[in-house]
């Protein structure tokens, strides 16, 4: 790569400039791939005329991060094939193209991680990786059964990031079934209270 100037002060400034970009490139697309998402999709591709967002809520206000940057989460509820898994990806990705780093997991797999690295001894350095996101999306919430020590940990884990990160959850269920994946009805009343606040 060259690099041209009129005089020695505006070259260096190209350069510079040259090497600041550089950077926030390849600091996105590191990102971009440490984030766990199953592929990436366009905003174009996005469909939302079958999309009810609350009051105060619209695709460019999720995209924007606004509730990133007001302290909250966004849950995601309806039937398979709606989007929500894309929405969510595109939240991510948005994310990620500002810098922010996200962590994207299929439920289920999360809870499995937990289970395991408990099992290993290794729970403290997942949740130190996951410690790097400022957003944790999870995917599918409830489409299965969880082990019930796994479901535990995730409670715990998400009982910790709660009011220190955003989470963005996608699920089937209405708040009056998550006691059938979570096994402690307790439990679930104070998530759903926790990612509700």
């Amino acid at each position: 790569l060259t690099q041209e100037g009129g005089t020695h002060q505006e070259y260096l400034v190209n350069l510079l400039s040259n090497e600041v970009s550089y950077r926030q490139e390849r600091r996105i697309m590191k990102l971009l791939n440490t984030s766990g998402f199953p592929r990436l999709y366009t905003k174009e591709q996005f469909r939302t005329d079958e999309i009810d967002f609350p009051e105060g809520t619209s695709l460019e206000s999720l995209i924007n991060l606004d509730f990133l940057h007001s302290g909250k989460n966004v849950i995601m509820y309806g039937g398979t094939g709606t989007g929500k898994t894309m929405l969510s990806i595109l939240i991510g990705t948005s994310a990620c193209n500002q810098g922010i780093p996200v962590k994207f997991y299929r439920t289920a797999g999360l809870i499995n991680l937990f289970s395991e690295s408990q099992t290993k001894g290794t729970l403290t350095s997942l949740k130190k990786k996951l410690g790097s996101a400022e957003i944790l999306i999870l995917d599918e919430f409830g489409y299965v059964p969880y082990d019930r020590t796994g479901a535990q940990l995730l409670f715990d884990y998400l009982s910790e990031i709660h009011e220190q990160k955003s989470v963005v959850l996608n699920t089937n269920l209405e708040f009056s079934q998550w006691v059938n994946v979570l096994y402690d009805q307790r439990m679930a009343t104070a998530l759903i209270g926790r990612l509700t606040h």
